[in-house]
């Protein structure tokens, strides 16, 4: 049995889990609404379990691909659970001689040392803030959201290895390589 599908989620008290007719889990929180269909080969149950609402997740078969679904979709639900309650963060870094980043309406704008300013429209349910000109955080109730455009950011200008320059994650550590050097003559 899968170790991650066979483990409850307990839901807070102020998260709602409901389904539609068509499989679709539906999750509403403080923060948000989120939905994610579910195959019909897992059964999504909720139950109480000494006193606090517990959701469970159960496979038709041992079918491989099936095996597989139940541990997938019992960490989406466990995600969407958590969105909808602390939301997600990503923070990127901006480094570079006279790389700039800032908000506008719904978009950003990056100088990033290229003949031109880049600009990128912030996706609808997503917040993001540049708490200074070299750093930008991203914040929503998507983890997959959250990421996806993280790493659609992160990809206009990747890291170059000599220097450094280039957009990465808050948490990325970057190793430069030694810059080559003249051999000497004898």
């Amino acid at each position: 049995m899968s170790r991650i599908g066979k483990m409850p989620i307990i839901l807070p008290a102020n998260v709602t889990l409901d389904q539609a007719t068509d499989g679709t889990v539906i999750v509403t929180g403080p923060k948000g609404t989120l939905r994610q269909w579910v195959d019909s080969c897992i059964k999504v149950t909720k139950g109480e379990s000494e006193g606090k609402t517990v959701v469970t997740l159960e496979r038709d078969n041992d079918e491989k691909e099936v095996r597989a679904k139940h541990g997938l979709y019992r960490a989406l639900i466990a995600n969407m659970v958590k969105g909808v309650t602390e939301g997600y963060s990503k923070s990127l870094v901006v480094n570079g001689v006279g790389f700039k980043v800032a908000v506008t309406g719904n978009k950003i704008n990056m100088n990033l040392g290229l003949s031109h300013p880049v600009n990128v429209e912030i996706p609808q349910g997503l917040t993001v803030t540049v708490p200074n000109t070299n750093e930008i955080k991203i914040d929503g109730i998507d983890k997959t959201a959250v990421g996806q455009f993280a790493a659609d950011v992160k990809a206009i200008k990747p890291i170059e290895p000599y220097h450094g320059y280039g957009i990465r994650y808050s948490t990325e550590e970057v190793h430069l390589k030694e810059i080559k050097k003249a051999g000497k003559k004898k």
